[in-house]
């Protein structure tokens, strides 16, 4: 029997400034979530929930998605590829929103490696990367740039999972 683990995030070794890493799958922002990240948070402004205020009283002319929402959609995203076996997220250096994100607009991300550098404790390293969110027009609605800290693989902790794969499936079943 052959086990498959599938990898979630990366070690310090796996990053080479200059790679890029697409993120997958997009997702599609309804007018639903948008009110529902509003409501969670508190951000109660007009532009993002109703749609009467948007259409009479902005620039836009329609309702605009809170841009923490498209910002941490855009971070969720690169968790697989870049911060899933991180020791810490250590800062955000910029978040930008050059362009409105709409009601019915799928964003897709996609994450620059900056820069690599070991740590003194010879265990680690800081990871800085840049990912953009992308709408479905080819227009970049988010960017930010944040710094990582990430084991080496040889001092990584072992992945562990509450069960056994021999207790799982047993033959004959």
């Amino acid at each position: 029997m052959t086990t498959f683990d599938r990898p979630f995030g990366r070690h310090l070794e796996d990053f080479t400034p200059g790679d890029l890493y697409k993120h997958w799958p997009g997702k599609t922002i309804t007018e639903y979530d948008d009110h529902l990240f509003c409501m969670i948070t508190m951000n109660h402004h007009p532009l993002h929930t109703n749609a009467w205020f948007a259409e009479n009283e902005s620039v836009q002319k329609q309702n605009v998605v809170v841009g923490n929402l498209v910002y941490s959609l855009v971070l969720g995203m690169s968790v697989p590829d870049v911060s899933g076996a991180a020791i810490a997220n250590l800062e955000v250096e910029s978040l930008r929103h050059p362009r409105p994100t709409f009601h019915g607009d799928t964003i897709y991300a996609v994450t620059k490696v900056l820069a690599v550098k070991e740590t003194s404790a010879g265990d680690r390293g800081i990871v800085t990367v840049e990912t953009k969110g992308i709408n479905q027009r080819s227009e970049e609605v988010c960017s930010f740039r944040r710094k990582l800290m990430v084991w080496k693989r040889d001092s990584a902790p072992p992945r562990q999972f509450p069960y056994d794969d021999n207790s799982i499936f047993s033959d004959g079943e």
